[in-house]
């Protein structure tokens, strides 16, 4: 089947990592563009596989150029409602090619080609070739399918602004749906072979973590593969309406998770958050000293007023955690209603890359916009305090609160009921190391310490 193709075609390599040493060439990725787009249409030419551009043996080692891929299908029972869902799938399916590795989706993808794979006499046709064999695999309902791969910039940039367009023409038909309106939500574990423990729930106010797949994907989805990644969940009793804790979707969870997590919120950072893969869009994270919340997307250069990029924030919450104050999001999600409505929404959100703000200015309150600041306002939280100040943010009320609560709790410790039990003087020593410990602290925050050895000069345990 991919006898003429130099390297092995596999699921066993889906969760392959190539590293920069190993690296001949990235293609797309945060430091170039690029795109993948799949579209139902008539008269396809099954079996015609076509490189735009530069090939790999023309590329210089260690570059980074521009990539597209267009894929075209034809099938009596293939519907433009299915686009996005066998979209997704090549993320998937790239990744059976020992030797390349695809991340993300849509116009974020990012990928690799190994200095073993082009020694084998790997080529971007044989990518295309792979892809063809696999997607009829996959979906026996394509009767034609071609394969365009582009590598020259001119062409790339003309591919991403119509992939945009139909992007944005897919997300727009979910729009007019909310979460009451239907009985089933859906689930999709296509990261697990990156993220073992993720499990995406997709609703209609909550679009899955990649930005790729809607409600309405998902309905096809599962119709079309009843026994696929993409499954339906009964929504069950709700637990908690604000939050977005549903009965059942809790137990889907815990059995698709593996029993790592047992609760999730749907519209929150706190407590029991959605879990993040690596494929998410943006992070939210939550900033303790102003109890306000930032957004990083995937394209942002900088690093936010944590002093940390995109990459340490991604890092934080990928791979399948439960991480209490950071959560992986799509850019749709944030145009819904629900966005983390049991945080405040964005009455809770005290910055933003000044891109997205932009992008979804029709979207955030007409009265928070000019108070939400962005990179080129502020560059630390002691500048967005000020900001907030300036511009009489609401989130300035909810902190006023926390302070006077945090007053009033130490108001009411009685300096006679505490009693010193133990003081350790002397020079500095290991006084404890501890695997994992979890320390309470105010305003929704949990520290976790792992794998922690802790050192001091004096160490005082008080009883209250």
């Amino acid at each position: 089947m991919f006898e003429d193709i130099p390297v092995d075609v596999s699921p066993m390599y889906e969760g392959e990592r190539i590293r920069s040493a190993n690296m001949f060439v990235e293609l797309a990725g945060p430091k170039s563009i690029g795109a993948e787009l799949v579209q139902v249409k008539d008269n396809v030419e099954d079996g015609k596989i076509e490189v735009k551009g530069l090939e790999l043996a023309d590329m210089k080692e260690g570059e980074i150029y521009p990539l597209g891929i267009l894929i075209e299908i034809q099938g009596e029972k293939l519907e433009r409602e299915l686009e996005g869902v066998i979209e997704r799938r090549t993320h998937e399916l790239c990744n059976y090619v020992k030797g390349f590795m695809h991340l993300n989706q849509r116009d974020q993808i990012w990928c690799r080609v190994s200095k073993e794979a082009i020694e084998a006499g790997f080529k971007l046709e044989h990518l295309a070739k792979a892809l063809s064999i696999l997607f009829r695999e996959e979906f026996p309902i394509i009767e034609a399918i071609s394969i365009t791969i582009l590598t020259d910039k001119v062409d790339v940039e003309v591919f991403l602004e119509n992939a945009k367009s139909l992007y944005e023409e897919r997300d727009s038909r979910a729009r007019e749906l909310s979460d009451e309106d239907v009985d089933v939500f859906y689930g999709c574990v296509m990261c697990q072979s990156f993220a073992p423990s993720h499990v995406c729930v997709v609703t209609p106010d909550r679009t899955a973590l990649c930005g790729a797949i809607n409600w309405f994907d998902c309905r096809a989805a599962a119709k079309m593969d009843p026994e696929g990644p993409i499954f339906e969940i009964e929504k069950g009793k709700i637990l908690d309406e604000v939050k977005g804790e549903y009965e059942n979707v809790n137990v889907v969870v815990a059995d698709r998770s593996q029993g790592t997590f047992d609760r999730v919120y749907l519209h929150s950072v706190f407590e029991y958050p959605h879990t993040s893969c690596g494929c998410f869009e943006a992070v939210a994270f939550h900033i303790p000293e102003l109890d306000g919340i930032g957004i990083v997307d995937r394209d942002f250069k900088g690093e936010t007023p944590l002093g940390l990029p995109f990459s340490a924030m991604a890092g934080q919450c990928s791979g399948g955690k439960q991480v209490e104050g950071f959560t992986g999001l799509s850019l749709e999600y944030m145009r819904s209603p629900k966005f983390l409505q049991a945080d405040g929404g964005y009455e809770r959100v005290v910055w933003l890359p000044k891109e997205i703000k932009d992008e979804l200015a029709d979207y955030i309150p007409a009265d928070l916009i000019e108070k939400i600041p962005t990179e080129e306002d502020v560059n630390s939280i002691k500048e967005i305090r000020i900001f907030l100040e300036e511009k009489e943010h609401p989130i300035l009320e909810r902190l006023k609160v926390s302070t006077e609560e945090i007053e009033e709790d130490e108001k009411s410790v009685k300096s006679s009921e505490i009693e010193e039990i133990e003081t350790v003087e002397d020079s500095i020593s290991t006084v404890a190391y501890v695997p994992e410990m979890t320390l309470p602290t105010s305003r929704g925050i949990k520290i976790t310490l792992k794998n922690a050895k802790i050192y001091a000069e004096k160490v005082i345990i008080k009883r209250e």
